[in-house]
């Protein structure tokens, strides 16, 4: 994983094609980069960043944001349900409850 300027590259091998290609993980916008070192995969990520950047720009248009910090999840109406009621246990909003119980589980990532 890579990240530059807020945006996440992740990174795989093509063994018979013998390169190193990846994308940009945490936006619906297509991002790819590739090359055949370390170094060449880093900076071919660095500059296809910018490169979208610029064309946004060129194009008078915002660039999409990695995280707005809004995040819809569908869930079956019983765990729905139990969610809620641990919250309100705990004298919290779902949304408070559910970013506790995340940055619990996700506190070594």
């Amino acid at each position: 994983m890579m990240e530059y300027k807020g945006y996440i590259g992740k990174v795989e091998i093509d063994d018979e094609a013998g390169i190193l290609f990846g994308e940009v993980i945490n936006v619906r916008d297509v991002i790819t980069f590739e090359g055949l070192t370390v170094d060449e995969i880093q900076k071919a990520f660095r500059e296809s960043v910018d490169d979208y950047l610029d064309f946004c720009t060129q194009r008078n248009e915002s660039p999409e944001k990695p995280f707005s910090g809004k995040f819809v999840v569908r869930l079956p109406a019983e765990l729905h349900r139990k969610a809620y009621i641990q919250a309100k246990l705990k004298d919290k909003s779902l949304n408070s409850w559910v970013t506790e119980v995340l940055q619990t589980v996700l506190k070594n990532q």
